[in-house]
Formats: C-alpha cells, sequence, structure tokens
C-alpha cells in the first residue's frame, strides 16, 4: 500500500505550468545535449498526453538534479514528473543489467568490500573497465569508488562516546560512507562526540535513492517500507535521524512520498525528523545549545553545495561551518550542477553529457586555485575528483581535520 492521495499534488502541479521556460533557463543537461528536449517539453508538458500511454525516450536524458522545479514560479513539480516518467518507461521496456547493477549500491558494497584489494586492482585496469563498456554500458573513464576493507559500521565499535552527552542522534550513514568511504562517518562520529551528542546506529540499509533515479519505483518501494520499519523506532524514541549524505537525506524528506507517492503518515513522521548533519548542528547553534566548533585550516577550499542539498531548502550549512574556519580561503562554485547525476554519469551514453555539464565546477576549481573541492555529495564528489583530479572531500571531515587536530573544544 502506497498511500497514494485521490489527487495527487505532484501530477496536478502540470496543470499550473506558465510556459515561462524558466525551467529550460537553468537545466544543466539542455545546453550540453540535442538529445533531451528541456525539462518544460518532457516535464508539464507532455504529462498532458501521458495518460494516454505514450513514453518518450528523450525522458531519460534528464540528470534528476531537481534545478527545473527548484525554479519554477508556479510549483510545478517538474523534476518528480521526469522521474515518474522514466519509471513508466522502464515498466513497459523493462531495464538492462547494468541499471539494475548500479541501483543496488548495497549489494555492490557487500560483494566488492570483503575482496576491496583485488576489486579495486580490477577496476583500475583498463582492460576491465574497457570490457565492462563494452558488455555492460558502463563507461571505461567513470568515476568508480574504490571499496573500503572494514566497513564503517566496523569501525563504529571503536569509537569515542561522549560520557555526559546533551543529546542523541541516529546516524543514517548510507552505503557509501559504510563500503566506500568509512571516514565520513568516522570524522562525523567524532565530531559529534565533540559536540557532546551521542550517536547510535540502528540497522539501516540502502534508501532506494539508486533504484529510483534507474526508474525500478517497485524494488525502491520495498527499500523504502524496510528502511520505515528500520528507522521509525528511533524517531519514536525522541531521535532526530542524522544523515550526512545530501542524496540519501532528501530521499527521506521528500522522495518516498513526491516521486515513489507514499504520502503515508509514515513517510511524514520519517521525514519530519531527518536533518541534513550540518542543518542538525546549525539548528543547535541557533538555539544556543552549542558554540560553533573551532579550528583551523589554512588551505585553499572550493565549496560545491550539491543538487540535492539546495532542495532541502536549508541553504548552506556546511558552508557556513567551513567559513568559521581560521585561515580557511573558501568560496562557493556557484555551479548548478556537476553533471553526475548519480548513477547517470557513470553510463556510456551519458558520460560525455555529465562531463560537458561538470566542466563549470573545474574551470571554477581552477579560477580559485583550489587545493581541496568539499562537497556534501558522495557522487558529486567522485565526478569532481575526476573532473578536476584534486582531492574531493565531505566538508565534515575538512570540519574535524581543523577541531580535531587543534584539539578545540565547541
Amino acid at each position: 500500500m502506497t498511500g497514494v492521495p485521490l489527487l495527487d499534488e505532484v501530477a496536478l502541479s502540470a496543470d499550473r505550468c506558465i510556459k515561462c521556460n524558466v525551467c529550460n533557463t537553468v537545466c544543466p543537461v539542455m545546453p550540453a545535449t540535442d538529445l533531451f528536449p528541456g525539462p518544460k517539453y518532457c516535464g508539464p508538458q507532455a504529462q498532458r498526453y501521458r495518460l494516454a500511454g505514450p513514453e518518450e525516450a528523450w525522458v531519460d536524458y534528464c540528470n534528476g538534479c531537481g534545478a527545473c522545479t527548484r525554479a519554477c514560479p508556479s510549483g510545478v513539480r517538474v523534476a518528480e514528473l521526469n522521474a515518474r516518467a522514466r519509471a513508466a518507461m522502464v515498466a513497459r521496456r523493462g531495464l538492462p543489467l547494468r541499471d539494475r547493477l548500479l541501483g543496488r549500491s548495497e549489494l555492490l558494497g557487500r560483494l566488492g568490500s570483503p575482496l576491496a584489494p583485488l576489486a579495486n586492482l580490477g577496476l583500475r585496469q583498463p582492460g576491465s573497465r574497457a570490457l565492462a563498456d563494452r558488455l555492460l554500458g558502463i563507461h571505461r573513464a567513470a568515476p568508480l569508488p574504490a571499496f573500503s576493507r572494514v566497513s564503517f559500521r566496523e569501525r563504529f565499535r571503536r569509537l569515542p562516546r561522549p560520557a555526559a552527552p546533551h543529546t542523541t542522534v541516529a546516524y543514517f550513514h548510507g552505503c557509501s560512507t559504510n563500503f566506500y568511504e568509512p571516514q565520513v562517518g568516522e570524522a562525523t562520529v567524532r565530531l559529534l562526540e565533540r559536540c557532546e551528542v551521542a550517536v547510535e546506529l540502528p540497522r539501516q540499509h540502502c534508501c532506494g535513492l539508486p533504484l529510483i533515479s534507474n526508474g525500478e519505483f517497485a524494488a525502491a518501494r520495498r527499500y523504502a517500507e524496510r528502511t520505515l520499519r528500520e528507522l521509525l523506532p528511533a524517531v519514536r524514541a525522541g531521535l532526530p535521524i542524522v544523515a550526512t549524505s545530501t542524496s540519501c537525506g532528501y530521499t527521506l524528506k521528500a522522495e518516498y512520498r513526491e516521486v515513489l507517492g507514499m504520502w503515508t503518515p509514515e513517510t511524514a513522521e520519517l521525514a519530519a525528523a531527518t536533518y541534513d548533519l550540518f542543518e542538525f548542528l546549525r539548528e543547535r547553534v541557533w538555539a544556543g545549545t552549542l558554540e560553533t566548533p573551532g579550528g583551523e585550516l589554512r588551505r585553499r577550499v572550493l565549496y560545491h553545495p550539491p543538487c540535492q542539498l539546495r532542495s532541502h531548502g536549508v541553504g548552506v550549512p556546511a558552508a557556513d561551518f567551513l567559513a568559521t574556519l581560521e585561515g580557511i580561503e573558501l568560496a562557493e562554485s556557484g555551479v548548478e550542477c556537476c553533471g553526475i547525476g548519480g548513477t547517470y554519469g557513470m553510463k556510456s551514453e551519458k558520460y560525455a553529457v555529465a562531463r560537458r555539464v561538470g566542466r563549470a565546477v573545474a574551470e571554477r576549481a581552477q579560477e580559485h586555485g583550489a587545493e581541496v573541492v568539499a562537497c556534501d555529495s558522495e557522487t558529486c564528489r567522485w565526478q569532481i575528483q575526476h573532473l578536476t583530479g584534486l582531492p574531493a572531500r565531505h566538508p565534515v571531515e575538512l570540519l574535524w581535520e581543523a577541531v580535531g587536530s587543534a584539539g578545540a573544544a565547541p
């Protein structure tokens, strides 16, 4: 049971389109390829004809960045309409093996992490990448992450706990932190511990976002129902759900309802309790229960706020915290999208499009003379590092580096 209301606000929002073309002007994909006619045409304009059955193949070239939805002056849920149209196309045509694999990041992590040295060696070999390109359609130069031999959940058991915490949170770490970037989770727990916030780690699995992005909605709803079963006990115990992946966090906050159509009291309950890490910390600063952590970071840092963070509607709290560090030379990218779109830019037919979209980030990093790029989304970090050759790190890693190395107290 998905809880779809009789009047679906997302579907009905198409009728509010005034054909102003604002969505087309902000779309990062439309100028990068002739294969995508733009969000207005693929979204509200095509929506009027979809009840009759036809689905357009070009909707698959939308990378889901959400810029169109955020820019629409009439409140049309353009990106969400496009995501639903892709799912309808997938339901009719079926899904290739590549997209089924890319949609199951947790499964890939569980298979690759125990064999991390061998798996990572294979991912670096030109021959194996060429074979994956030819047989699966995963581009031979696509930015793929390296597996971590020790998962974050294994590391968590050895991390310190605050002696007298002021509050407790439940941490939703996501697949990337658990299997690819455990250092992000470790920095998060250590920083929260320094701020006298205890961290609980509820049982959790993939939130289902990669399945949503690839149009596999039936499986995504099963993942969502499992996530609700796993996280709601913590929510009902009064714990905020804190996420370090802006993509996973936005899935919990909005996409179960607005994309998958799961309009239930349970999804609303989870959404209301979910915070981005820096959104949570900033609220504590505003409430007067936390002083801004201090520290020193003498580096030139370019901060790129990912698309999903903008959709949260909370500003750029990570940049607010980084800006307080002594010695930092911080600039924001001012770029709408890095191009990766989750797994979009890993696909052979879309790799060049993603590179063209992300070129502006690389140019901005060079202009700033950046030594490191900070970004809250994992796939965006992999893409930015691929495009710029610079280390790309989660802001919490940089903040903990400054606070922890200086021994600074909040």
